[in-house]
């Protein structure tokens, strides 16, 4: 079950640096990318491979507790990633941080992408911060949910004409990966297009 638990962190981390990666992408400092350019273009071997997108349009919402957390493409970062690692394994999944830098999420599942799939969850990372420096709740992929699940990612349609992927999503997450700390259902929706 190690092994499983490094694979978890290692997506999650993944997940977390590419939405720090990409979000330089939205900067004002930064051009825009061209409406006609999908592919997210950084120096990073992850993100410049085939299958990563930058959302031009669409709204991620995150439901955690009491509270829903919007990320919209037109102010925030959110890309749709593709990972190849390096024993061959594939998964998908969407990663996203606000403007501020105050939110970031992550999640994926293991696999190809493709429209009207149900897929358990593999990785995934909520990080709220109130600064840029210090996180103030990092929760990551619970494995001691009851009964025993992870959670799971509904992709409904993905890259079909101008729609990147939409869909539904919950997992299970807490604050560390011990069999008695407490974990809480994080939910939402994602709706992104590539135009």
């Amino acid at each position: 079950m190690g092994g499983r638990s490094s694979t978890y962190f290692l997506i999650a981390i993944a997940l977390y640096f590419m939405a720090a990666t990409s979000s330089c992408q939205k900067d004002p400092a930064v051009a825009s990318p061209s409406q006609t350019t999908t592919s997210v273009n950084a120096d990073s071997s992850i993100m410049s491979s085939p299958g990563n997108y930058l959302a031009v349009s669409g709204t991620l919402k995150v439901k955690f507790n009491d509270s829903t957390y919007t990320f919209d493409a037109a102010t925030d970062s959110i890309a749709f990633i593709n990972v190849h690692t390096d024993n061959d394994s594939r998964y998908f999944g969407i990663t996203a941080i606000n403007k501020d830098h105050s939110i970031s999420f992550g999640i994926s599942s293991a696999g190809f992408p493709y429209s009207n799939i149900n897929r358990a969850i593999a990785g995934s990372q909520l990080l709220l911060s109130t600064d840029a420096k210090t996180p103030a709740l990092q929760l990551s992929l619970s494995r001691y949910s009851e009964p025993k699940n992870v959670g799971s990612i509904n992709l409904l349609q993905y890259n079909s004409a101008k729609e990147l992927a939409k869909g539904t999503f919950y997992t299970f997450m807490s604050k560390d990966d011990k069999a008695t700390s407490p974990y809480y259902r994080v939910e939402g929706t994602f709706d992104l297009q590539l135009k």
